[in-house]
């Protein structure tokens, strides 16, 4: 029964607990210290090839382009299928690029989604599912100062206009039988409330639901039946516009004045919807791009254990206070992070 204190992993720092353990270092590089068939679920935001450049490394990804960038990513995405246990899945949140005439000598889209989405298939996974995630054109236009956004280019020429550039989650499956079946109901909805075009899932609603069914001749679901069923046809949803946009971590703590460029931390809807979807509590959760610890965080918020790699010295400190900052779980976790775990709670644990 292999534990994470049991295995050596050369990284320059590293802070490990009984709820998560995180390195920093080079991804691909740590990865190779983990055993294979361990992980149960995994989440992670790329770099996007071209578009942002995070630190001056030059064992950064995000430093690389064309050819040398997919190759680097290649041999990490071969990893993530060599740890992850057969039948689980691993998530990856991207979005098209756009392209620019000093780049690519035109302004239009290259589709990065898909670039990935291929990559994944080339390596074995199997293309499980995705998403798409609404974000605000106007938040985006003043964030990127896009001409295809604004309004008076629709007065000049409208042929140069186009719509904003969503997320996407596009989840992996790794071939074979799933041993450890994630099942039961969901107990909670994550994301906006209900005056935010969000879901109310609260005892009162369901007490005015069952007397409407009454009243409708018709015997209500139990609560928790109730309850879940509406969660699910809002995760089930191939769009989610329900997601809240700046509930994210703490980041100003990760720039670094010498090399900072880029930093927009994963929304925690997204990331927690994904961890409640497709793990259990006690489950081992992995990020091989840890940055300021978004995914480590929702990981041991939910009762998971998160395991994570960051090279940036800022960033990987950041993902440190974050983490730590952390009261109890909202689920328990195992004593040791035990990667044969085989023993693990129904989802629906509250």
């Amino acid at each position: 029964m292999t534990t994470l204190t049991d295995m050596v992993i050369k990284a320059v720092k590293q802070s490990v607990t009984d709820k998560f353990a995180i390195y920093q270092g080079d991804s691909c590089e740590l990865i190779r210290a983990v055993p294979g068939d361990s992980i149960h679920f995994g989440i992670h935001s790329p770099p996007f090839e071209g578009l942002y450049k995070f630190s001056s490394f030059d064992r950064d990804i995000s430093n690389n382009e064309g050819p040398a960038f997919w190759e680097h990513y290649a041999f990490l995405i071969q990893e993530l299928l060599r740890v992850t246990k057969p039948g689980r899945l691993h998530s990856v949140h991207c979005m098209q690029l756009p392209t620019s005439k000093r780049r690519d000598g035109f302004i239009g889209m290259r589709d990065f989604r898909g670039e990935i989405i291929r990559a994944y298939q080339d390596a074995g996974w199997i293309f499980h599912s995705e998403v798409c995630i609404w974000k605000d054109p106007v938040v985006a236009q003043q964030r990127t100062k896009s001409i295809r956004l604004l309004h008076k280019q629709i007065t000049k020429d409208s042929c140069i206009s186009g719509q904003g550039l969503a997320d996407y989650i596009v989840t992996f499956r790794k071939p074979g039988e799933n041993a450890e079946p994630v099942e039961g109901m969901f107990d909670a909805f994550i994301g906006s409330d209900e005056a935010e075009g969000g879901l109310d899932v609260s005892r009162d609603a369901y007490d005015r639901h069952a007397a409407a069914t009454r009243a409708d001749g018709r015997t209500p679901w139990s609560f928790e039946q109730w309850r879940s069923v509406f969660v699910w046809q809002r995760y089930a949803s191939p769009v989610w516009s329900d997601i809240r946009q700046t509930r994210t971590l703490q980041y100003r703590g990760g720039r670094d004045e010498k090399d900072e460029q880029h930093i927009s931390p994963l929304q925690l809807d997204v990331i927690e919807r994904c961890i409640d979807l497709w793990s259990l509590p006690g489950e081992t959760v992995l990020t091989p791009f840890l940055g300021i610890g978004s995914e480590v965080y929702a990981a041991v918020e939910m009762g998971r254990r998160g395991v994570g790699f960051e090279l940036k010295p800022s960033y990987f400190r950041q993902a440190e206070k974050n983490i730590k900052a952390l009261g109890t779980p909202k689920q328990p976790v195992c004593d040791l992070f035990d990667f044969a775990n085989d023993n693990n709670p129904k989802r629906d644990v509250a």
